[in-house]
């Protein structure tokens, strides 16, 4: 096995607690797309010139590989594509059932059918060629019913795979008439044929190995790999990076482990996750059925993955996979006080948080946005009952801006407002926006849309500073610090209604919240 690369995969000690100051980037794109590209490329000419290759993880957008990897560009595997789309074709795949349910992708906060959509036009505004989309476990969902006609009436080419009786462990099922002899076979022109989905479960690797059964019944060899980013098989068990993915798939139950075949049979310890080794006998065995010969002897031979070669900084990496286990964590506890997740998967993430060494006071701006909330309580009184919000990011070169709700303000505007001031140097007395602006968008919101509240979310602040840009210069000063704030740390108190929640995420801020209720309401707008 290669082992060979340019990063270091060692041990040191982890890092404890806090935000740290920031640092130089941890990860080398360039060095990790030159290594990449020639790995899956001599991949497919070891396969007789035909490989489907099972691309796991978010193929745009790839927010947690940035987080964890300081310096690692979320679309870094799209140009990974375009560096092969003279070899490479794709086949889209997602869980019918999925779309029937209406899964979300939280990071988008869309569904996964528009994700879908989304990811469509992404490959063809990169200059990828996408073959075909397959809806897969399809078995009649009205959902993916309709999913199918929109895509159809676009002229993109869809096929559905049914589920199949008795998988996986039914392997002459399977690999028979029956089985993937039963999906219909997508024609593919090109030696690579990469396949990708909008999220975990989409059936990519079923997909995969149904091409394969099909292209060795025609008569043509093909085999089959698989791209996944994390865990990072050649860094430790324990090593934050490999923490922070169980951290992100709690709520699923994945969990790293040594990989005992590859131990087994190479005296070599390397990483990889459950779900894969669990299942490693089966694909071995269907693979074996398919083409006739032994073709792997562990899940991690399966694996193309060369990122761990490409961090350059391993201390950097520690720290950021550290505060992204603290993010998961928030997100998690949040989940569960909506009811969008068990306490199972919050007492999941805090064991991996006590095994790294950390607490929720390792996240500093947290402890400043609680700070601000405890300040502004006390400037008004222990007889006040309104239930103050604070919050606080952490802007470029570590400086903190903190804001709390008003009646005229959400705590989210507040404190984005006096993060542009900061970074602008404004003085804090200075007004961005007039009382004249900010009753007259009260007015609308009371008097002609029948709000009960008047108090300016951030979308509206927002829509609101532009307006006032156009004639107020200080305005206009801020709104040119807006690109700034891309991947700064936020955090507040309480979680966020809807219109601050899609200005943060479209601000491209890391939020965290406290898993508390802004307000005693139900319905929120």
């Amino acid at each position: 096995m290669d082992t060979k690369g340019k990063g270091s995969a060692g041990v040191s000690a982890p890092a404890q607690g806090g935000l740290w100051p920031e640092e130089a980037a941890g990860f080398d794109n360039e060095f990790y797309l030159a290594e990449q590209s020639e790995y899956i490329l001599e991949r497919s000419r070891q396969n007789d010139g035909k490989l489907y290759l099972e691309f796991g993880g978010k193929l745009v957008f790839d927010y947690h590989a940035a987080r964890v990897l300081p310096g690692y560009d979320p679309n870094v595997k799209m140009r990974l594509l375009q560096r092969l789309r003279d070899e490479a074709e794709i086949i889209l795949c997602i869980f019918a059932g999925d779309i029937e349910r209406r899964k979300i992708r939280a990071d988008f906060g869309i569904t996964y059918d528009v994700d879908a959509f989304k990811l469509i036009d992404d490959i063809r505004e990169w200059g990828l060629n996408l073959s075909a989309v397959v809806i897969t476990r399809f078995e009649g969902q009205p959902g993916a019913e309709a999913f199918r006609t929109k895509l159809d009436r676009r002229g993109i080419r869809t096929f559905t795979h049914g589920p199949i009786r008795g998988y996986p462990a039914d392997v002459d099922r399977i690999v028979g008439p029956s089985g993937y002899g039963a999906n219909p076979f997508v024609e593919t022109t090109r030696p690579l044929v990469v396949v990708t989905g909008p999220g975990p479960n989409s059936g990519k690797m079923a997909t995969c190995l149904s091409q394969v059964y099909h292209e060795n019944r025609l008569g043509r060899r093909a085999g089959y790999a698989k791209f996944e980013t994390f865990p990072i098989w050649n860094l430790p068990l324990r090593h934050p990076v490999n923490v922070a993915y169980e951290a992100a798939t709690a709520d699923i139950r994945d969990f790293n482990l040594i990989d005992p075949f590859h131990l087994e049979a190479y005296g070599e310890q390397s990483v990889n996750y459950n779900r894969d080794v669990e299942t490693f006998p089966v694909l071995r065995a269907i693979l074996e059925r398919i083409t006739g010969h032994a073709t792997y002897r562990s899940p991690t031979d399966m694996g193309v993955n060369r990122a761990g070669f490409a961090i350059t900084n391993d201390a950097c990496v520690r720290r950021a996979a550290c505060q992204e286990v603290l993010r998961r964590y928030f997100r998690y506890a949040c989940e569960y006080a909506t009811g969008l997740t068990d306490r199972t998967t919050v007492d999941r993430v805090e064991m991996l948080m006590k095994e790294l060494g950390l607490t929720d006071q390792d996240r500093l701006v947290a402890v400043a946005a609680r700070q601000a909330a405890q300040k502004a309580q006390g400037s008004e009184g222990k007889g006040n009952k309104n239930r103050l919000v604070g919050a606080a990011m952490e802007l470029p070169g570590g400086a903190f801006a903190t804001g709390v709700n008003s009646p005229l303000m959400h705590a989210a505007s507040s404190v984005v407002l006096n993060a542009l001031k900061q970074l602008a140097e404004i003085p804090h007395k200075l007004h961005l926006l007039s009382p004249v602006i900010i009753n007259s968008v009260a007015t609308l919101k009371q008097q002609v849309m029948g709000r009960k509240t008047v108090s300016l979310d951030l979308e509206e602040t927002l829509i609101a500073l532009s307006i006032a840009s156009t004639t107020n210069p200080t305005a206009e000063l801020a709104m040119s610090q807006l690109g700034s704030l891309r991947g700064c740390e936020v955090h507040m108190t309480h979680m966020p209604t809807p219109g601050d929640e899609t200005g943060l995420r479209r601000l491209g801020v890391n939020l965290t919240c406290d898993p508390q209720f802004g307000t005693s309401n139900l319905f929120m707008m």
